[in-house]
């Protein structure tokens, strides 16, 4: 499904201008080589598990280890399935987290997938329950889940993928008396990460991480809008070198900030079971492949994803080649390719 691309508004005069932009490769299409610069100085080498390089980098951030500690953490990278409607607010723990990946739910609404290793917060949440289209999101880096729970299919499918998870009753968590229930369910991170010993080897990395400078040129892009569905937009724009999101429900003092934003168009379809309201639970397959955006530094690049299956990591191309995510935190946007759309201004 093309891109849109919008002129973002300005002066009263300013006439809105919408162009199609093909997600991949075609002549033409601004996606050339970036201008020569300065040698990369961001390690741009995929770390396997075992492997090491200098200097260490965080798996889920490609930034630079520092203070001599190791980017093997005491713990297993922890997942926490976070709410993300109004009656979530205000969430509390996404500025501290590593990475982001929204996906859909039920009822046209988006559930967030906190990913954190490199810092463990206290407070986090309101916590959800998972899906099986947690599946391929966690499995690349052997995460443990932290969630309210799930439906007895998915709690099955989870548990046959290997994927450790952690609820209510275990350490860390408790009920906030000043939210609403089931949006009240909240946990200590960093409690609930003593439960799972330190992985022995640095998990992979998430993305093939690189360096900005080594960006192609791309097209304008400071302003995102990502349709799930006819009740949820998720939307995105360039301040301070950054991409704030527009409507988030997290504290003010507590929101993500992301370096770069990643749009993987992807396939939805029926999990098989409806949840308490009667609405079809949808899953995202997040395997095979699919038309890509790479957001960073107010432009876009496009290109493709691969992944070869729920447990391999993400690979992105574009017509020159691998497809680098410049080191820093990422916002991860699965959109549904045949009922979603996205926009940039």
């Amino acid at each position: 499904m093309p891109i849109r691309h919008r002129r973002r508004a300005g002066a009263a005069t300013a006439a809105l201008l919408t162009a199609s932009l093909v997600l991949g490769a075609c002549s033409g299409d601004g996606d050339g080589p970036a201008p020569e610069a300065a040698p990369s100085t961001a390690p741009t080498q995929q770390v396997t598990k075992g492997e090491q390089v200098a200097p260490e980098t965080w798996p889920l951030t490609g930034l630079p280890v520092k203070g001599g500690r190791s980017a093997a953490a005491r713990h297993p990278v922890m997942v926490l399935k976070m709410d993300n409607t109004s009656s979530s607010a205000p969430q509390r723990g996404l500025g501290s987290a590593d990475l982001v990946v929204e996906e859909l739910v039920e009822g046209g609404l988006t559930r967030l997938a906190a990913f954190f290793y490199s810092d463990i917060p206290g407070t986090v949440g309101p916590v959800r329950s998972m899906r099986a289209s947690d599946i391929g999101i966690v499995s690349p880096v052997d995460a443990a889940v932290v969630t309210s729970g799930a439906a007895p299919i998915t709690i099955r499918r989870i548990q046959e993928a290997g994927i450790r998870f952690f609820g209510e009753g275990a350490k860390g968590f408790f009920r906030d008396s000043s939210r609403s229930a089931p949006y009240n369910l909240m946990t200590d991170l960093a409690e609930t990460a003593t439960l799972v010993k330190r992985a022995a080897t640095r998990p992979d990395d998430y993305l093939p991480w690189g360096d900005a400078a080594d960006l192609p040129k791309g097209k304008p892009g400071r302003d995102l809008q990502a349709r799930f569905s006819y009740g949820h937009t998720t939307t995105w724009t360039f301040e301070n070198g950054r991409y704030r999101n527009v409507n988030t429900y997290a504290a003010a003092d507590d929101q993500f900030l992301a370096d770069s934003v990643l749009v993987l168009r992807v396939r939805v379809g029926d999990a098989g079971y409806k949840d308490p309201a009667g609405n079809p639970v949808p899953e995202t397959f997040l395997e095979g492949r699919g038309q890509a955006l790479l957001l960073h530094g107010g432009r876009a690049i496009t290109g493709t994803w691969t992944k070869a299956g729920l447990n391999a990591p993400i690979e992105l191309r574009n017509r020159f080649g691998t497809l680098r995510v410049p080191a820093g935190n990422t916002w991860i946007e699965l959109v549904p390719e045949a009922t979603g759309s996205v926009t940039v201004g």
